[in-house]
């Protein structure tokens, strides 16, 4: 039987599951075969080692010995097939475990790799939001309570001083927008801001403090 030889080059090719639930039904039908081979030995009322001579070595007369014979030899020959199927199904079970294993693994390697590099490329915040007036530049800008900031137009991580420098770059961009970036809940984001005139106080309608380091 070449039950198996369909699987045998399937060696370079990923195991899906739908392959070892090929597998098991090929498994099932091997099995219904002996099932049904063994039926033609019982009745005939004889077994896989019965002796079909009798007592005088003479071919037995009460049974039909060409199907016992090819019964048997079926038997055996399927059965070699089950054993070869139980090892393929095995083995198409262990790769496809050991797949997903290396995948969940790769998977969690990736993010903590993501996370490591979102670490490393953000610059630490100077100084944090801790409020925004509803209706004010700074919330038409999409600026958070709890946004920290890494850049306010020219000042940066690099050149904060105090809170004076961002003051000075409000005064001096009066109706021009500034790029804002701050980190938010652990990611980078962007926004542009222009300081302008407004109905409550300031140019920003936002609080900000220093984040002391």
């Amino acid at each position: 039987m070449k039950m198996t030889g369909e699987n045998s080059s399937s060696g370079n090719t990923e195991i899906t599951m739908d392959d070892v639930k090929n597998l098991i039904k090929k498994k099932d039908e091997i099995e219904e075969q002996i099932k049904a081979y063994y039926d033609v030995l019982e009745d005939q009322g004889v077994g896989v080692e019965d002796p079909l001579v009798d007592e005088e070595g003479y071919p037995r007369a009460d049974v039909n010995l060409y199907q016992i014979r090819t019964a048997r030899h079926n038997i055996s020959c399927l059965q070699n097939d089950h054993k070869a199927i139980m090892v393929e199904i095995e083995e198409a079970l262990h790769k496809l475990h050991a797949r997903e294993k290396a995948k969940r693994e790769q998977d969690e390697t990736e993010a903590q790799e993501e996370a490591m590099e979102q670490q490393v490329t953000l610059p630490p915040p100077f100084a944090r939001v801790d409020a925004v007036t509803q209706g004010s530049p700074a919330c038409g800008a999409g600026l958070r309570v709890g946004d920290e900031l890494i850049e306010f137009g020219s000042v940066n991580t690099g050149n904060f001083q105090n809170l004076q420098n961002i003051a000075s770059v409000v005064q001096h961009s009066e109706g021009k927008p500034l790029r804002v970036t701050v980190i938010r809940d652990g990611q980078k984001a962007q926004m542009s801001l222009t300081p302008q005139r407004w109905s409550g106080r300031g140019l920003l309608g936002c609080n900000i403090v220093p984040v002391h380091r």
